[in-house]
């Protein structure tokens, strides 16, 4: 199926974040590529720190499947690390939105994007809703969602990682849902505290960055009381992972009246 905003466009970025759905969305779109547009495809992956070092692993891996290199891109004023951004930006998120999305991945995809553009994204068919969302806010370039055009759904991706022989990454060996950083903060109290047990000293980091950044950073926001919970005061009982919803670090996290503001840093390109 030729999808007509890929035929128009000047090159394919493919956003490549260590995660099943879009290592598979990538394979995809490099074979539709191959198959029907002939276009120049780029693969970026933003380095953050706090992501597990099994990531890099991952990476190489998934470079051997596509036979195609994978551009790894960094903020260096941020030095690719979500605590610095949390310390300049005085806060952890908001509201479907979180800075470190926004510093360390959007602005520096936008540096790289050129006009005529086509993204590649990773959403499946469970997030349609997510990613017309998304196009309705991203009018600068046009972005392509392969895994909704074939229906393929996150076990789907997960699967297709299996059969290829690619193994998955630590974190969804783990339990995870997602391969984010160790300790996002767009987790719910279940997810912290299995953050809590599997990595002790993440867990204690976070904690100390709500401490320093002051009550309105805390996480958790307590209805009855209408005081805010920090990690510290957190229960170990609270929460349920499994019933939370998925807290993706996608795209969707810099979807803001941000969204359009100027880059702050420089861009390095790392090999």
């Amino acid at each position: 199926m030729i999808n007509q905003d890929v035929s128009n466009s000047s090159r394919i970025m493919c956003l490549f974040s260590c995660g099943a759905a879009s290592a598979v969305a990538t394979k995809m779109a490099i074979e539709e590529n191959n198959k029907y547009y002939n276009k120049q495809l780029v693969i970026i992956n933003n380095f953050v720190q706090e992501e597990h070092e099994d990531n890099l692993r991952f990476l190489h891996d998934c470079e051997s499947w596509y036979d195609h290199k994978i551009v790894i891109t960094k903020n260096e004023q941020y030095d690719g690390s979500i605590y610095k951004v949390f310390e300049s930006q005085r806060m952890l998120k908001q509201k479907h939105y979180a800075p470190c999305t926004e510093k360390l991945k959007r602005q520096v995809r936008d540096r790289l994007m050129r006009d005529n553009d086509v993204i590649v994204v990773g959403f499946t068919v469970e997030e349609k809703a997510r990613y017309e969302r998304f196009k309705e806010a991203t009018t600068n370039y046009s972005v392509w969602a392969p895994l909704i055009e074939r229906d393929f759904s996150k076990a789907d991706c997960l699967e297709t990682l299996k059969k290829a022989d690619i193994e998955l990454p630590i974190m969804y060996k783990m339990g995870y849902k997602n391969n984010n950083c160790i300790g996002c903060v767009k987790g719910g109290k279940g997810y912290w505290n299995k953050i809590r047990v599997d990595f002790p000293l993440q867990f204690k980091r976070m904690s100390d960055m709500e401490q320093d950044l002051g009550e309105g950073a805390y996480l958790f926001y307590n209805q009855k009381t209408g005081k805010r919970i920090s990690l510290k005061d957190l229960k170990p009982s609270a929460g349920n992972y499994e019933q939370e919803e998925d807290s993706q670090c996608s795209v969707m996290c810099s979807i803001t009246p941000l969204f359009f503001k100027d880059m702050e840093g420089e861009l390095q390109v790392t090999e």
